[in-house]
């Protein structure tokens, strides 16, 4: 084809080439004279010799006014034959050009064909049909179209309310998407062609339906679709609403069991999670049977009690996906909520075992629990913030980011970031870990400045809101940070009866020795800090507080063990190297401290009070 191309542009030159050949079949006439000269030395004086001389002469003769003739040809042709050279060069050229030319076109095509099969085979889509509706409603504005349209948008809203990793499905309707590129020759478009593969090779879900105008003046709205059952949903005139919503519901969790669930569990519709659940798993794909019981377990523990109930559910559930890592994340959670801190830090071992090193397999948000007991302050933040940006400021677990991520600011002793995400949590009526955590970082913050007075409103606020279970089982242990506060404030009735209620944490038993000690229970805040340590032997912070204990006590070769325990199991919380160099300062070894306190500012940065202590210790090296 490309040859025919270029013959309509430039023409043939087979004359041109066989006239050249011709030519140079020609006898060559130097040849020639010079065997003749050699003849004519030999035969000299010999008639027989000179008559055939005579003849070859007339034929030299000849020859030569040939030679002539070709070397006239040559000047007055040489110039067209080497313009015939250089066209026939550019033939070979564009030739070549226009072959791969045609060769990139087809292997485009061939290209978008195969991403077409490529995505259609992949295609998971929810698609809204245009629904019936009858000319009196048609009048009204109610065509089926305007009704798709309410059902498509109501999806959308259900579909972004749901904090959930699930994978999402794309929605979309059947009447704009068309690409109107034309085939050639068939009129068809390629959004016709693309959305023919996807019917036959993809796995979307069509919804269509129709509304219609009861006997009594009210409204009808009928939803079915593939593997999705009709149901009728019926109202006043002017409850479409209200029609929409239910549908839209309904329509989802057939098409989207799992982020339904999600839906109820982050709308605070516990109960009905639990029974949609139980409902939804017979008939559920295998895929999706792990994440129905994660939300499960998630429904509950939110209704509060059933821990061990919610702890079996999510062990089921990764007996089912063994990579399902938020429910080896939740799987910690619960853990810790049944006071096995130890027993957390197990799991989040083995999960890391399975995950491979950090960062790798496993997404760093499910290593929060991990973090939080090892205190890898800097990664928990970071995987939060992530998080949320990626999750519209809320974030896809069951308990919103911003608070969590302002906890770590507070134990980073950055207070000015951690007010500031108290006060731009995005708002969740349903989420009452967000108001409950405000009070707790503002608590916090008070405590570090010494501001006792505000630091126990705060705190005895959080406590209140602690009794929801939504709050108490995203936070389990938290409330043993009430206990010091009181102490301060005077309180030991109420720290003492924290201490006996809130459970067998390392947080609680810390917190205990230290109150025993400054009461003046030395031996008995000993023997507490050992029992603390005893109860999760692998995590650092009953190591680091007896430390502090000890550095009080003048015992600075005890202290120095304790913090280089606390920073074996917690490598990257700054508190026990600062208060290793503050320990090194003391003793007058500030080379020894600067290092201890640089090391430090790697994992709290912010931290005001040890870029003094810095300060210092380079002033005296």
């Amino acid at each position: 084809m490309a040859d025919e191309i270029l013959e309509s542009l430039i023409g043939s030159t087979a004359d041109e080439e066989a006239a050249a050949a011709e030519a140079a079949a020609k006898p060559d006439a130097a040849a020639t004279t010079l065997s003749l000269g050699r003849r004519r030395r030999k035969t000299a004086g010999d008639p027989a010799a000179d008559e055939y001389l005579h003849r070859e002469g007339e034929v030299l003769l000849k020859q030569e006014m040939m030679l002539d003739l070709q070397i006239e040809h040559l000047r007055d042709h040489g110039p067209l034959n080497l313009k015939h050279l250089q066209v026939r060069r550019w033939r070979d050229v564009l030739q070549l050009g226009l072959q791969i030319f045609l060769a990139l076109a087809a292997s485009v095509a061939g290209a978008l064909i195969l991403m077409m099969l490529i995505e259609a085979m992949a295609s998971r889509s929810v698609i809204v049909d245009p629904f019936d509706a009858p000319p009196s409603l048609s009048a009204r504005g109610l065509t089926g179209k305007v009704v798709a349209g309410g059902l498509l948008d109501e999806l959308t809203r259900l579909q972004a309310a749901t904090r959930g990793s699930a994978q999402k499905r794309n929605l979309s309707n059947a009447w704009t998407s068309d690409i109107k590129v034309e085939v050639p020759e068939t009129g068809v478009s390629i959004g016709e062609i693309d959305r023919v593969l996807k019917e036959r090779l993809g796995h979307d879900l069509h919804i269509d339906g129709a509304l219609v105008e009861t006997v009594d003046g009210g409204l009808a709205l009928t939803v079915r679709g593939d593997g999705i059952l009709p149901k009728t949903f019926t109202g006043a005139a002017t409850d479409l609403d209200k029609l929409m919503s239910r549908a839209g519901e309904y329509v989802y969790g057939q098409s989207e069991p799992a982020l339904y669930s999600v839906y109820l569990v982050n709308s605070g519709r516990n109960a009905e999670a639990i029974a949609f659940c139980a409902a939804a798993y017979a008939g559920a794909p295998a895929s999706e049977r792990p994440y129905l019981l994660n939300e499960w377990g998630n429904a509950v523990l939110n209704k509060g009690g059933g821990v061990r109930e919610a702890l079996l559910l999510f062990q089921t559930a990764l007996r089912l996906k063994p990579d399902y890592w938020t429910a080896y994340s939740n799987v910690q959670s619960v853990l810790v909520t049944l006071q096995d801190e130890e027993g957390a830090w197990r799991e989040g071992q083995q999960m890391l075992r399975l995950g491979g090193s950090r960062p790798g397999r496993v997404p760093e948000i499910y290593y929060q629990n991990t973090d939080v007991l090892t205190w890898n302050l800097q990664a928990w933040r970071v995987a939060l913030v992530a998080d949320a940006e990626s999750n519209g400021g809320l974030g896809s677990q069951v308990s919103a980011d911003a608070p969590a991520i302002a906890d770590i600011d507070v134990r980073l002793h950055d207070p000015v970031d951690a007010l500031l995400r108290v006060k731009t949590a995005p708002d969740d009526p349903n989420d009452p870990t967000i108001a409950a955590m405000a009070h707790f970082v503002r608590g916090r913050i008070a405590e570090d400045e010494g501001n006792i007075p505000v630091a126990l409103n705060e705190m005895e606020t959080f406590g209140t809101a602690f009794a929801a279970p939504e709050v108490a089982t995203n936070y389990p242990g938290y409330n043993c940070w009430i206990a010091p506060v009181e102490e301060a404030a005077g309180h030991s009735d109420k720290a003492d009866q924290i201490f006996d209620t809130a459970g067998r944490f390392v947080d609680c038993w810390r917190f205990k020795a230290d109150v025993l000690d400054h009461r003046g229970d030395w031996a008995g805040a000993q023997k507490q800090y050992a029992a603390a340590i005893g109860l999760a032997p692998d995590l650092p912070a009953a190591y680091y507080s007896w430390g502090l204990a000890l550095t009080r006590h003048g015992d600075i070769n005890g202290a120095i063990d304790k913090f280089a325990a606390a920073n074996k199991r917690g490598p990257h919380w700054a508190d026990p190297l600062k208060a290793w160099g503050d320990v090194l300062a003391r003793q007058g070894k500030w080379d020894e401290a600067l290092k201890k306190y640089n090391e430090a500012l790697r994992w709290a940065p912010a931290w005001v009070e040890l870029q003094r202590a810095r300060a210092v210790a380079k002033s005296k090296t």
